[in-house]
């Protein structure tokens, strides 16, 4: 496999034509999905094969289960500042400098998918409540310097997860 096919598995996220009531349900329910797939393609994993590289100079398998909950909390704070403020800007994070960290590098990853669990039980109960024009509300993303819209973050963090699960289970079954 080629670097650029290691780093995206699944190819790279790009926003359909058609953003409806179908495409919402289908991507709450694969954020609901995610934490136990999450679980399943981990659970016998022992300590060496967590500590494997997904791809050369990546993060280790143990680093890509600690992003996800890490990120999507970020992602649920910015769904709920969208809902509660006026185009809010929010506040970006250095996940590298996360992925960095001692739990990150070493912690048991039975901690990040009880975490994700529960952190997406309430994120989908959370997104049940929006009407699909709420998914038009936006953020500011000072990195990028540009308006965000709901509709695009989640079809961006539906994404994400099965990004990171094709990390996983690819580099498992090697």
């Amino acid at each position: 496999m080629d670097l650029e096919q290691l780093k995206y598995p699944i190819g790279q996220f790009a926003m359909p034509d058609v953003f409806d009531q179908k495409q919402i349900d289908s991507w709450i329910s694969d954020i609901a999905a995610l934490p136990g797939q999450i679980k399943k393609a981990t659970e016998n994993l022992t300590d060496e094969e967590l500590n494997q590289n997904y791809r050369p100079g990546g993060w280790t398998l143990r680093q890509v289960v600690h992003h996800l909950p890490d990120s999507h909390i970020n992602a649920y704070i910015r769904f709920k500042q969208a809902i509660t403020e006026d185009i809010p800007v929010i506040r970006p994070y250095y996940e590298e400098r996360w992925a960095e960290t001692e739990e990150a590098k070493n912690g048991d990853v039975k901690l990040s998918i009880d975490l994700l669990t529960g952190l997406h039980q309430r994120w989908v109960a959370f997104l049940k409540t929006l009407k699909i024009e709420d998914y038009q509300r936006r953020y500011i993303h000072p990195a990028h310097n540009k308006e965000l819209t709901l509709a695009n973050m989640l079809g961006m963090y539906a994404w994400h997860g099965k990004h990171h699960l094709a990390h996983l289970t690819n580099t498992i079954t090697k």
